[in-house]
């Protein structure tokens, strides 16, 4: 599995980017991307340029085309989204998703606990050992917990595909459940400001991509979505450099972070592990369950749209299920809380809980936690 980073692919093309076979790969990469995104709005599908580039590259990379990615293509997306939302945050907003902080804690702690019961359905159906059942369901990076679940035996390949298959079915199914739910927000009203100032959109372009280089390192989860949040939200709270990020800029984020989702899925280790993957499509398809009756009672108790809890429960990464509320106006900033919240608790406290779980399985581990 390659990393999250793209770094494996990014060695790939640096070898050859100068080769004029490898260019035309990887235009050909991107312009199948492009024309998966069009076929998808064609037929009315939701968030058509993601799912659309996603769906033709997974099923590319699933039978075996090496499609090369543009380093570094991801990150570049995550910010031009970020900045976008960022740019929504107004005092209003503030206070209200402040107001939400005990929400967010319960919430927090519902998915860790239906996360914690989806390791106990994961070992005996993939039959993989307790320290892999855990840390591949647990809701953290797959990177994160690839690399924890090595240390305390676990199995790596196993961990990273069951993440990346739990993603994956998420991000093919929450924006369709959505969708059909019939429950999209209206678009936000924006003041006439005539055309796009690209000079203003560049600088604040740039402002994002330092804020979340500097992030990178501090333990913030998720700095190149993060990073950029907070510098929309500092720039258009204090009205310093106010701009709307143009459609075009958010349909090549699009694009990007599709096209990278598809590239994951690899074939020797699908192949190598079947057991495996089929076993991570039955707990994504729980874990999905879960959110859902979730999102029911934060609905109620939480007074926002049934849709809005929903990405706000969603077992999958921020960025994908913030770019689900944003293209299909929800409440974005909320999502962004939400997951924000998630991402920071299980990171701190994930090597407690995977304690508590070994116990209560009867096994033993390393001294490391105890």
């Amino acid at each position: 599995m390659a990393r999250p980073d793209g770094g494996k692919t990014a060695k790939g093309l640096g070898a050859s980017r100068f080769r004029p076979r490898g260019l035309a790969h990887l235009c050909l990469t991107y312009v199948c991307a492009t024309g998966a995104g069009y076929l998808g709005t064609w037929i009315g599908m939701p968030l058509p340029w993601m799912l659309g580039p996603f769906f033709l590259l997974a099923a590319a990379s699933v039978f075996g085309f090496a499609m090369p990615i543009i380093p570094m293509g991801r990150e570049l997306g995550q910010v031009a989204i970020g900045l976008a939302v960022g740019m929504r945050f107004t005092p209003a907003v503030l206070l209200a998703t402040t107001a939400l902080i005990p929400h967010m804690m319960f919430s927090t702690l519902y998915v860790i606990g239906y996360t914690f019961l989806a390791a106990f359905l994961l070992k005996p159906l993939a039959q993989v050992n307790n320290v892999s059942a855990f840390f591949a369901t647990a809701a953290g990076g797959v990177a994160d917990m690839a690399s924890v679940s090595r240390e305390y035996g676990g199995d790596p390949g196993s961990v990273a595909i069951v993440h990346a298959m739990r993603v994956a079915l998420v991000v093919a199914v929450v924006p369709f459940l959505v969708f059909f739910l019939g429950e999209q927000g209206t678009p936000p009203v924006m003041a006439a400001t005539g055309p796009v100032n690209y000079v203003s959109l560049a600088a604040a372009l740039v402002v994002a991509y330092l804020v979340a280089i500097a992030l990178k390192r501090t333990p913030l989860p998720n700095p190149w979505l993060v990073g950029p949040i907070l510098a929309g939200m500092a720039l258009g709270v204090s009205e310093v450099l106010v701009v709307d990020v143009p459609k075009l800029l958010i349909i090549v984020a699009q694009i990007m972070l599709g096209t990278w989702l598809g590239c994951q899925f690899k074939r020797d280790l699908l192949v190598r592990l079947p057991r495996v993957t089929f076993s991570a499509v039955a707990t994504a398809g729980l874990m999905i369950c879960f959110a859902a009756l979730g999102a029911v009672a934060l609905s109620y108790f939480g007074d926002l749209p049934f849709t809005t809890s929903f990405l706000a429960l969603a077992p999958a990464a921020v960025t994908e299920m913030v770019l689900t509320a944003k293209v299909m106006n929800l409440d974005a900033e909320i999502v962004t809380a939400f997951h924000v919240m998630r991402i920071a608790v299980v990171s701190s406290t994930v090597l407690l809980v995977f304690k508590l779980y070994m116990r209560m399985k009867g096994s033993q581990i390393g001294s490391r936690i105890q």
